[in-house]
């Protein structure tokens, strides 16, 4: 045989070798890093169940059996691509049923569909009694970019935002809970709830029976762009003692109609708690019912006998008109404060229709606007 048709044979058989180690085994002396270079497939429950060494993943439409709950906890960095839909059978679980918990992660969700077949479990209680639902339905963490997903029929409160870390972004994320309301069955069907710090929402859409976004507790927030409909709007709140949220911007986004607009609610009970640095910049709201704009410290009641142990200031609608226009029931402006401090700018609120508004700001002065 010549000499260089058997050198070929040998460069070909090396290279066959070559392309059959697969990419995550760790070679004889290489740095262990190179374990870390796997993708993986979540097709099923038990497909879940170790990602650590997975850089990428590849999640196909499978569904989840009664009983189980997924956590994709991938390796840090990892990109997530959802390339099916997830179903959820009915099930006794607690929530949240599925955990995304890898830092610095980007997932996107190619605009694929999480199904918690909320129908199931609707009953017109929501959490507060009667079928048990696990909640919350979708589970963030960790931190990175979650993006493009639809999170379909969550049985009671749809996306916990709970990301520790780093910034996070969540964009053109769809929660629709709009077929909870035939027959007024769908209930406490939050969209977004946040107890986490810098964090940006933007261009997601909510179609629900309750708030569209609830931020509990945190800082550097930012929810811009979205659209809120058939829910009671956007909450800071509930506030309940030892929980703070600070710098908050609210721009450019459209609620309504709805039962609220905008809302920043404090438990009269609460303590070691406040509310500061908040902006409302350029928000359409039309068609509240009951409120237009609501700052209360007498939640559960909306406008009550306030508690004075946690303090709202830096309240301000500025940056762009923030145009509210309410049903004939409503009141357009409500402000119910047992502490509230500091000089308050709505030189850029324009409130109109429904019954008037009432405000009782302690010690906030109030300056512009008209509503």
């Amino acid at each position: 045989m010549p000499s260089s048709l058997a050198a070929f044979i040998r460069l070909a058989a090396l290279v066959g070798l070559a392309v059959a180690i697969p990419s995550n085994i760790t070679a004889p002396g290489s740095r262990t890093e190179t374990a870390k270079r796997a993708t993986c497939t979540v097709n099923s429950v038990a497909s879940a169940a170790n990602l650590s060494a997975c850089t990428a993943v590849i999640i196909t439409a499978f569904t989840v059996p009664s009983g189980n709950t997924i956590t994709i906890a991938a390796a840090s960095g990892a990109t997530v691509t959802m390339t099916g839909d997830i179903t959820f059978a009915k099930t006794t679980s607690a929530g949240p049923l599925i955990t995304f918990n890898t830092n610095n992660i980007l997932f996107n969700g190619g605009d694929h569909k999480i199904n918690g077949n909320g129908a199931l479990y609707w009953d017109g209680l929501g959490t507060n009694g009667g079928v048990s639902k696990p909640h919350p339905f979708v589970k963030f963490k960790g931190f990175g970019t979650f993006e493009d997903v639809t999170v379909l029929n969550s049985p009671a409160q749809a996306i916990s935002v709970g990301t520790t870390g780093g910034a996070a972004i969540i964009q053109g994320i769809t929660v629709d809970n709009s077929a909870g309301d035939a027959g007024a069955l769908g209930h406490n069907t939050d969209g977004f709830d946040i107890s986490a710090s810098s964090v940006t929402v933007s261009k997601c859409v909510v179609k629900n029976q309750d708030d569209c976004f609830a931020i509990n507790s945190g800082s550097t927030l930012v929810i811009e762009d979205n659209t809120c409909t058939g829910g009671h709007g956007i909450s800071i709140g509930s506030i309940a003692t030892g929980k703070t949220v600070s710098g908050v911007t609210i721009a450019r986004n459209t609620v309504g109609p709805g039962l609220y607009g905008m809302r920043i609610k404090v438990d009269a009970d609460a303590t070691g708690a406040s509310v500061s640095n908040v902006k409302y910049e350029a928000n359409t709201i039309t068609g509240s019912t009951e409120y237009g704009i609501l700052i209360t410290q007498s939640y559960p009641d909306n406008d009550s006998t306030p508690g004075t142990g946690a303090p709202i200031s830096g309240i301000s609608f500025t940056g762009g008109v923030t145009n509210v226009a309410v049903a004939s029931s409503a009141e357009r402006l409500v402000i119910d404060c047992g502490a509230c401090s500091g000089t308050w700018d709505f030189s850029d609120l324009v409130a109109t229709g429904g019954k008037g508004s009432i405000i009782a700001a302690n010690k906030a002065v109030i300056s512009g606007g008209t509503y």
